[in-house]
């Protein structure tokens, strides 16, 4: 009896130590093929291109800004806002481990800074080029 009693409790002990165990945060690849599955849904999807994203992230848009009008023409580089000079930590993963490894905050940044932008959300295929092209930077 003692011993059914024991293996049981270590079942449950372990069974309950297994679903507290962390969340492990997705990688920035792991991001780009999430984006590139809802992409592909959308009509005229292109592989993700780094040269697009560069061309993206570097030009103005409607309200004469660019995404290096906070984060630089150098994106492993620390960045300030474009309003308010608050820093802002470099984009680029290789020089941020902690950007692109939630995709909540990535949905959430693409959302506010393309409004902020293009007066619009980007599509799934300027977000994919855009992280494409952040993924060739290397850390400074």
């Amino acid at each position: 009896m003692f011993r059914v009693f024991s293996v049981w409790g270590c079942t449950v002990v372990v069974s309950l130590g297994l679903f507290a165990q962390p969340v492990f945060a997705e990688t920035p690849v792991e991001i780009l093929a999430a984006l590139k599955t809802t992409a592909l849904s959308t009509a005229g999807f292109k592989e993700f291109s780094a040269t697009r994203g560069a061309d993206f992230f570097k030009t103005k848009h409607g309200n004469e800004l660019s995404c290096t009008s906070c984060h630089t023409t150098n994106p492993a580089a620390q960045g300030k806002h474009a309003k308010t000079d608050k820093p802002i930590k470099p984009i680029a993963p290789a020089a941020n481990d902690e950007r692109f490894t939630d995709m909540k905050k990535v949905q959430k940044w693409f959302k506010r800074n393309c409004n902020d932008v293009l007066d619009r959300l980007c599509t799934p295929q300027e977000q994919g080029d855009v992280l494409a092209y952040l993924l060739t930077i290397p850390k400074s």
